[in-house]
């Protein structure tokens, strides 16, 4: 008997026989005894095919409050549409919008954060037995509006609500059975993990792993939810995640798996004054539009003038390289050049604190392959490189053979 949060990705509630589907393996779950709450997204493509809607009828600028109230109509249709499902196979069940149950956030339409949760409605249904079945991706602030927390944002409400329930585990349920060394579709020996850290999960999330949202792994990481990734499809005990112990330190793999990100783009800007301010002058600018900048390089100077290098998502990289050249006259700079056809690959481990060499064998292992490293950044559980995009695949497989990562049976495809 447990106390569990299962959450349900788009896919896994896509139609009405999955979500019957989902509505037996709930049943099942409370026949052994288990308190259930559980946390679904709207069916796969409605989301995309409400912001189509906003999109007809605002074209230009969208208003996010509105855009909002129509977003969380989709995990409304899921949340009554599960527990009609239930009640047919004989499982007391009732469902809440983040509205109902109260799911308070700030005031960030489209990107709001958790602040708090009111577990009572809540804590009483579990006590009378039922399944309590809630919306994610959306919550309400102070003022009564209703807010989404931005795509991926139903994990974190699945584990928001784990931490404020005190739940024995935070099941989330989607269209693989774990998390894999790297993404199986590009290596197909990958293997699916046991277990890994909060640590090297958040490295992996925010590093191109599409697996879990980098917000969800933080919260859980924060208030020590265990976090488990399975499959809706595919029977399995997945990928454990949760904070590391002594004796599975001195076990641990050197590297645990490989990220990549291909949507990344880099700017590189020459000539420019190497003086304290200069780099806050470059890219003060581009935080106050929004815009996240990853790696960041600066070349020693020479001659009082340095070169200054650094990566965005792809999306935002012509947004940043007019922004550069328009206000060059500030800036001084003797060119401003970019490429958006770049990739970004990592490994992660929590084995590398206590290893040397690491990044040398990932260094001869890409070298071997005739892959160019252009950026380089490392931190004590990962080493991340920028290379050509059309290199990605090819320094994915060669790394992933390098560290000894595949499994004994080769994943399908």
């Amino acid at each position: 008997m447990a106390f569990l949060v299962k959450k349900y990705g788009g896919t896994s509630v896509g139609s009405v026989e999955r979500i019957q589907h989902v509505a037996q393996s709930l049943k099942q779950a409370r026949d052994a005894g288990d308190d259930v709450v559980v946390v679904v997204s709207a069916m796969s493509g409605e989301t995309n095919r409400l912001v189509g809607l906003a999109r007809e009828v605002m074209p230009a600028v969208v208003d996010v409050r509105e855009l909002d109230v129509l977003l969380a109509t989709g995990e409304q249709v899921t949340i009554a549409l599960l527990c009609m499902a239930l009640k047919e196979l004989g499982v007391d069940a009732r469902s809440y919008t983040g509205a109902q149950v109260r799911i308070l956030t700030d005031k960030s339409h489209s990107k709001a954060r958790i602040l708090d949760i009111d577990t009572d409605r809540i804590m009483g249904d579990i006590e009378a037995g039922r399944v309590v079945v809630v919306a994610g991706f959306q919550g309400v602030d102070e003022d009564g509006d209703i807010t989404t927390l931005g795509r991926g944002g139903s994990d974190t409400s699945a584990v928001a609500l784990a931490a404020a329930l005190k739940c024995d585990e935070c099941q989330i349920f989607t269209d693989v059975d774990g998390v894999y060394t790297t993404d199986p579709r590009v290596e197909s020996r990958a293997r699916r993990l046991d277990r890994i850290t909060f640590e090297e999960m958040l490295e992996m999330a925010s590093l191109g792993s599409k697996v879990l949202q980098i917000r969800a792994v933080e919260f859980a990481g924060k208030y020590n939810v265990p976090l488990r990734v399975l499959s809706s499809f595919k029977p399995g005990d997945g990928t454990l995640i949760t904070y590391d112990d002594e004796e599975n330190t001195m076990e641990q793999a050197l590297v645990s798996g490989i990220a990549f990100a291909r949507d990344e783009a880099q700017i590189t800007v020459t000539g420019v004054a190497d003086c304290p301010g200069t780099a806050y002058a470059i890219l003060g600018p581009i935080s106050d539009l929004n815009i996240e900048v990853d790696m960041i390089i600066q070349n020693v100077g020479a001659d009082g003038m340095t070169d200054f290098t650094f990566t965005v998502h792809r999306d935002e990289y012509q947004r940043v390289i007019d922004y550069l050249k328009s206000n060059n006259e500030v800036l001084g700079a003797a060119t401003i050049s970019g490429d958006d056809r770049i990739a970004k690959l990592s490994i992660v481990g929590v084995g590398m604190r206590s290893h040397a060499g690491i990044a040398s064998r990932m260094f001869k292992s890409l070298a071997d392959a005739g892959i160019n490293l252009r950026l380089i950044t490392t931190s004590e559980i990962k080493i991340s490189v920028v290379i050509d995009e059309k290199y990605i695949e090819l320094g994915v497989r060669a790394l992933h053979e390098e560290f000894g990562l595949a499994g004994e049976d080769v994943v399908e495809s």
